[in-house]
């Protein structure tokens, strides 16, 4: 029998917690091992581990898969939540990249020089760019693709609270995405992921951004 999923990365979100919330939805059991020194990191480097030198990397199945949108695919493949056929799953796949778009613009503020100048950029594609995409996508259905939940409608209802993070009042002209939304976080898997203590990161703060940089060794924010 294969072992737990284990994931190496930082103990912060990243390009990681769309993995972790992923494995909730498909109520998966997994370990971390948080990558906190620069000798950790060579170690992995050593060892073969990277393919191309970087994390996230997930053991699964006895393999090590690294680049964040294969790990992705091959989860949501493996446990039912990519589609019934090839037309829905590329509609997945056009659904979750531009989610991943909006929220990589996210995920890279606390790496700038001048996070308070992006912000207004991220609001305005989210309002004008992207909500209004699954506004309409679910203006009637229950589930993005193929009446049953996928890994879209999963990196969706992430997508929602990390913009709710940062502009609370953002759904509010998008009231088919805020329904959606409470279905999901009432999902049992969701609704325990969502509660204090649970393997859901918080917010990055100084010190998982001071521990990417050391890490990597960045000697400055690499975002302009």
């Amino acid at each position: 029998m294969a072992g737990k999923v284990v994931l190496h990365y930082f103990n912060g979100r990243g390009k990681m917690e769309s993995i972790r919330w992923l494995l909730t939805a498909a109520e998966v059991e997994f370990d971390e091992v948080y990558l906190t020194t620069r000798d950790q990191y060579e170690k992995l480097l050593s060892d073969g581990a990277l393919m191309f030198q970087q994390v996230p990397m997930v053991e699964i199945d006895g393999m090590k898969l690294v680049q964040t949108k294969a790990i992705f695919k091959y989860i949501a493949d493996k446990y039912h939540l990519y589609g019934k056929d090839i037309k829905e799953r590329v509609k997945i796949d056009m659904y979750t990249e531009g989610l991943m778009d909006l929220m990589e613009m996210i995920m890279i503020l606390p790496f700038s020089q001048d996070p308070k100048s992006k912000l207004d950029n991220i609001e305005t594609k989210a309002k004008q760019r992207y909500l209004p995409v699954f506004e309409k996508a679910l203006n009637g259905p229950v589930y993005l693709v193929g009446g049953k939940l996928s890994c879209a409608d999963v990196l969706l209802v992430e997508c929602t609270l990390m913009l709710e993070e940062k502009f609370p009042a953002i759904l509010s002209e998008f009231p088919n995405v805020k329904a959606f939304q409470d279905r999901m976080t009432q999902i049992p898997s969701i609704k325990k992921f969502l509660q204090p203590g649970s393997k859901r990161k918080p917010q990055p703060d100084e010190k998982y951004v001071k521990t990417v940089m050391e890490v990597f060794k960045f000697d400055r924010l690499p975002v302009p």
